[in-house]
Parts: structure tokens; C-alpha cells; sequence
């Protein structure tokens, strides 16, 4: 898909001139109410609420956030049991996220994640608020911007929801007056306009794509996968907290999705080539974010930063990266011992997203563990900021785990054979044996090694009820440094970021805990 090669429109994100700079208020511009006047500006428009997924520049910090493909990481693995990054030297940011530390709502990556998403339901907004039959005479083109919106628009508020619970709900334009009076709306009306939006998704988006320049946007099949989740996400528990979880029990719901998706993708031969940069969009995928290669053009931020927040600083200067960058070695951010002695023996998963040792510009080894999952040395970029390498947000494979998961969980419709046979399928294409009476734990244990570094680990604990047994066993054997917090519930979402809660004084309430 173009999207990458489309600039910001100027949608008045930018809010030094507004009232008490609130970063997420959308605001009108002449600039604006002049642009959609044509299908031609729509599909322009619509491929900048994409483009949000991507690093940004955000009012009060001193540099782009951080793309969604990083934050995933930095706020989901190491969370998790997966990494171990307690910060030994100069602080970092990633150091706090790892430590359970109670001063977050100042940190980069909350402010980043807050302003990225309502930058891109600002954009969804818009789009939605401008669309008319007049501009878009076309029906099947006026559905297709409809639902990619929605599907956007509910995307971005689902990942808040995950993250900080309770936000404010912004459904049209509003100006800087009215969302100086818009309060954080509790977490099941959020989940409303998040599944209302999905169910249009699915009425009005294709299932598929037939040009190339299409490729990569949402599908009738991402919005049945998106929903699936939430309907997933929605019914686990509450921890007494504001979170994600509600014990809903949506989990008939969910399957129902799930099972319309299965038997229109299939598995990728091998592990590896899910990840190939020269096999994007392959048949696994379902939606992704959308890389390109940058070629010989070195700072044209085309592709991503994320193998750039695995690997280790001399690692990237013994294989050459440009503009090395990686992980200083005075802040180790590492594969967790327990995550490392988790494989079995030949799970192709382990090899293909942990490295385990590697030769320095010295020639000495360094036996060090690293993530290297999305890392092509065939394909290293002129600069790390550039790799080539998508991100998969839905893939086939999590459909097919999400299906055992929620006949475990009482969806009905399925029976233990079935839950053991979706997960071989995994399993098998790893290079593993069958097992046989699946447990929630076991699938667990499936979807982390399936998903390592792809950001999913906290939010499945999360959300099947493991995750203060699991991090509290975790932190008692991994936490060599004794760094690391005791998690609690209010530990199970972030805080909102500081800068929010200075606009209006009183407006928003602070997560507890923080």
C-alpha cells in the first residue's frame, strides 16, 4: 500500500496555538474544510489515518514518538515475563516500563502512546465527518472509506482502552472548547463505540484487495479478527481495576468471528518467511503495518525502527548496521532466562527470534541473548531507522489460537479435539509434536513462543487472568538485580500521561497506583 509515501495532511493536530495545548483535542481549519473535495482527497485522507501507526512528532516532547510496531514492544515484552531490562547504568525509558516503577505518567512512551492514538482518531474523525455523497459519488468507494475509519478509529481506541482503561470518547470533531469539558468515559462505553465501529467495518469493507497499491489496508477479515479480540479482551476479569477486562463473557461472540475467518488463510510453510522482508502480505496475514524499503535512500523514514530496540549496540557495529543504534550495553534489555529455557528442543521459533551469541568488532563472542525476530542482515538499511521488515498485528496463526482459547473459555461450539488440533497446526509448522488435552496454560505457553517480541505477551495475561500469578512468580526467580516492583492490579494498566491531567485540572482522575 502507498500510505508510507503519503506526507502528513495538515489536520490541526499541532496544538501549540489551542487552548492550553490538550494534544488530543481535534480542531477545524479553513485548510481542512477546503481539502475533501474529491475521491481522489478522501483516499488521501484515509491513507494519512494509516499513517498514524508511524512515528510522529509530538507537541511538549523534544522528539517523534515512537512508531506503534516499538511501543508494542517496549510496553507489552518487556512489561512481560519475556524480557528483563532492570536498568544497571544511565536511566532509560524502557527501564521504569520493566521495573513497575509508579512514576510512568511522565514517561515518553505513555505520552506517546496517548498522543499517536488520538492523533489517529483525530484523522478518522475527520475523514468521517467530512465524507459526504457529494465528494464521493461512488457507493462501494464512500462504504470503503466508511469502514476503513471505523475500523481505524476503533483500532486506535481499543489499544488505549488496553493500556490506560477509562479515556475520553471523541466521535466527531470536537473543537478545543468542547474537549476541554469531555471526561474519560468509564471503559464499557468506550468498548461500545469500539464494537459498533468494528460490526460497520465488517458491512462495509471488502474482503479482500485486488490492486497492489492496495495492499495492506483493513479488510472485512481484519474487522471480524479486531472484533474477536475485543469480544476476547472484553470478557476477562475486572482485577477490582478500570481496565480492559470486564467478565462480559463474550466468548460465543468471539468464536462465531473466528470461525468465519478460518479456511480463508492458511499457515505460512516455515516460521521464518512470515517475518521475510521478500514475502510481505503473504498468506498469513491479516492486517499489518505497513513498511517500505527504503532502497539507497538513507533518512526517509519509510521503514521502521523496531529490530533497532532488540538488538545490542556492538552487535549492530559487528554486522554493519548504518547508523548502528541497538540497546546500550549499560541497560541490557534481554531475553529472560525463563523465556530462554521455556523452547523445546527444535522449536523453530526459538532460532528464528532469539540469538543467543554473536562475534563483536573485537572477534571476541559475546554470549548474550538477543531478539533478532525481525532483523535481515540481506536487507540491513543505510540507517536503523529504515528496516523494511512489516509488522503483523493479526496473522493467521493468532486466529487459530484465539479460536482454542475461546472454546476453553466456554464459547461453545467446540470440543477438546478441536482446541488440540488448532494448536498442533501451530505447533506442527514449528517443527513440534502434537500434544493432546490443551489447557489455558498450555495454550499460553503456545502463543508465547508463537508471538516473542510481537507485543502480545502482557495483554494475553492480561486478559486470561494469569498475569499477577505469572509476573509475581516471575519476578521472584528472573529479578536477579532485585530492581523489579511486586506487580499489583493497578500495575495492569498505565498511568495517563501527566501533560492530560495538567490542561484541566480536574478533568481527569489519575489511574490508581500512579
Amino acid at each position: 500500500m502507498k500510505i508510507r509515501f503519503i506526507l502528513y495532511i495538515l489536520l490541526g493536530v499541532v496544538m501549540a496555538a489551542c487552548e492550553k495545548d490538550l494534544n488530543q483535542v481535534p480542531i477545524s481549519s479553513p485548510s481542512i474544510d477546503n481539502f475533501y473535495r474529491n475521491t481522489a482527497d478522501f483516499q488521501q485522507a484515509v491513507n494519512g489515518i494509516y499513517q498514524a501507526l508511524h512515528a510522529n512528532v509530538t507537541p511538549g516532547l523534544t522528539a517523534a514518538t515512537y512508531d506503534y510496531a516499538v511501543r508494542q514492544f517496549e510496553l507489552s515484552e518487556i512489561r512481560s515475563d519475556n524480557v528483563y531490562a532492570p536498568g544497571t547504568g544511565a536511566p532509560r525509558d524502557y527501564v521504569p516500563v520493566n521495573n513497575f516503577d509508579k512514576t510512568l505518567s511522565t514517561n515518553p512512551y505513555i505520552a506517546g502512546l496517548w498522543f499517536d492514538n488520538f492523533n489517529g482518531i483525530l484523522r478518522a474523525n475527520i475523514v468521517l465527518d467530512k465524507l459526504n455523497p457529494t465528494a464521493v459519488p461512488d457507493n462501494a468507494s464512500r462504504d470503503r472509506f466508511e469502514g476503513e475509519a471505523k475500523f481505524l478509529r476503533a483500532f486506535f481506541y481499543f489499544d488505549l482502552v488496553r493500556w490506560v482503561g477509562k479515556v475520553p470518547i471523541f466521535d466527531h470533531v470536537a473543537t478545543p472548547t468542547e474537549a476541554l469539558n469531555i471526561p474519560r468515559s468509564p471503559v464499557a462505553d468506550v468498548y461500545n463505540l469500539v464494537i459498533s465501529d468494528l460490526q460497520t467495518a465488517i458491512t462495509k469493507l471488502p474482503l479482500t484487495y485486488t490492486a497492489a497499491s492496495d495492499k495492506g489496508r483493513a479488510t472485512s477479515y481484519a474487522a471480524k479478527a479486531l472484533l474477536a479480540l475485543v469480544y476476547l479482551t472484553r470478557s476477562g476479569p475486572t482485577y477490582n481495576i478500570e481496565g480492559p477486562g470486564l467478565g462480559t463473557n463474550d466468548y460465543p461472540a468471539a468464536l462465531t468471528l473466528l470461525n468465519d475467518i478460518i479456511g480463508h488463510f492458511t499457515l505460512q510453510t516455515t516460521y521464518a518467511s512470515v517475518f521475510a522482508y521478500n514475502n510481505k502480505n503473504n498468506s498469513e496475514v491479516i492486517f499489518d503495518m505497513q513498511n517500505l524499503d527504503p532502497g539507497t535512500t538513507a533518512n526517509s523514514g519509510l521503514g521502521t525502527e523496531l529490530p533497532n530496540y532488540m538488538y545490542e549496540q556492538p552487535y549492530g557495529l559487528a554486522v554493519n548496521i548504518g547508523f548502528d543504534g541497538g540497546v546500550v550495553t549499560d541497560a541490557p534489555k534481554v531475553p529472560s532466562n525463563n523465556l530462554l529455557t521455556s523452547f523445546e528442543p527444535n522449536d523453530t521459533r526459538d532460532n528464528s527470534s532469539i540469538l543467543l551469541s554473536y562475534i563483536n568488532q573485537q572477534g571476541a563472542t559475546v554470549s548474550r541473548a538477543q531478539f533478532v525476530k525481525f532483523l535481515d542482515l540481506a536487507k540491513k538499511p543505510l540507517i536503523r531507522f529504515n528496516f523494511a521488515c512489516n509488522y503483523p498485528i493479526i496473522r493467521y496463526a493468532d486466529v487459530l489460537l484465539m479460536k482454542a482459547e475461546a472454546i476453553l473459555r466456554g464459547g461453545g461450539g467446540g470440543t477438546q479435539a478441536e482446541v488440540d488440533a488448532l494448536v498442533n497446526q501451530v505447533r506442527n509448522r514449528a517443527g513440534l509434536a502434537n500434544i493432546s488435552n490443551v489447557t489455558l496454560d498450555m495454550l499460553l505457553t503456545e502463543r508465547r513462543h508463537e508471538f516473542v517480541a510481537e507485543g502480545k505477551r502482557w495483554h494475553d495475561l492480561v486478559r486470561t487472568g494469569k498475569v499477577l500469578t505469572v509476573m509475581a512468580a516471575w519476578k521472584a526467580t528472573d529479578d536477579v538485580a532485585n530492581k523489579m516492583a511486586v506487580p499489583t492490579a493497578n500495575d495492569i494498566i498505565y498511568p495517563i500521561p501527566q501533560t492530560q491531567l495538567s490542561v484541566n485540572p480536574g478533568l481527569y482522575t489519575q489511574n490508581a497506583g500512579y
